[in-house]
């Protein structure tokens, strides 16, 4: 039965959803009724939740904000995924080309050297780019793969919660820690790529913007 994400008890959800697989939080999502996306930035071990969201909700878009700062590994595994999987997916670049951009600012800005700059890198490479594809889809639900143990920001959330942007966010491998991404990784014989560099988060315990702002 549908019912929206308008009449949810987030508290009493999420209690119910820690007993469920990610499959089943994906399809009790799902059940929901609403427009649902998912996002990927095709990072190590981003096969995870493609192949959890193209077996489970395979119509729902997935957004890749690419930057155009991947490195030459994560760019040839994510085409074999976009082979592999084949999901809805919905690629969005930023304004202006990597190259120009360098020339204006001198090169990818260290948040540490310039935080200004670098967060001004970062809206442009990433979070504008994004709330494009926002703006179009219109989601009520975004499926991320965001994990307790990966930043202190996550550590505040829950398999579900309240975006800035209004939207519900679901978090299927919320509780999974390394051990068992990587255990899904090798069941499933999943390609990961050995290199990447995200140049909005610089280290892997940052958050890149997605998640903690409008």
């Amino acid at each position: 039965m549908s019912f929206g994400v308008g009449s949810l008890d987030l508290a009493a959800a999420n209690a119910e959803l820690r007993n469920l697989s990610a499959e089943e939080i994906i399809c009790w999502t799902m059940a929901l009724g609403e427009t649902a996306m998912g996002s990927t930035s095709f990072s190590p071990n981003s096969a995870v939740m493609l192949k959890l969201l193209t077996d489970n909700a395979p119509n729902a878009p997935i957004v890749w904000a690419d930057s155009g700062y991947n490195v030459a590994d994560a760019y040839r595994v994510a085409e074999q995924l976009i082979e592999l999987l084949k999901p809805n997916l919905k690629i969005v670049t930023p304004e202006m080309t990597a190259e120009r951009r360098n020339a204006l600012m001198g090169g990818v800005p260290h948040p540490d050297d310039n935080p200004d700059l670098h967060k001004e890198f970062t809206r442009q490479v990433k979070l504008e780019p994004f709330n494009r594809a926002i703006a179009e889809i219109q989601p009520k639900i975004w499926f991320s793969g965001i994990r307790k143990e990966e930043t202190e920001f996550r550590q505040s959330l829950d398999i579900l919660s309240w975006d800035k942007r209004g939207i519900l966010k679901v978090a299927p491998i919320f509780y999974w820690s390394e051990d068992d991404i990587e255990a899904y990784m090798a069941t499933h014989k999943l390609p990961s790529c050995r290199h990447y560099f995200d140049p909005t988060k610089v280290a892997d315990n940052r958050e890149c913007g997605l998640h903690t702002s409008a």
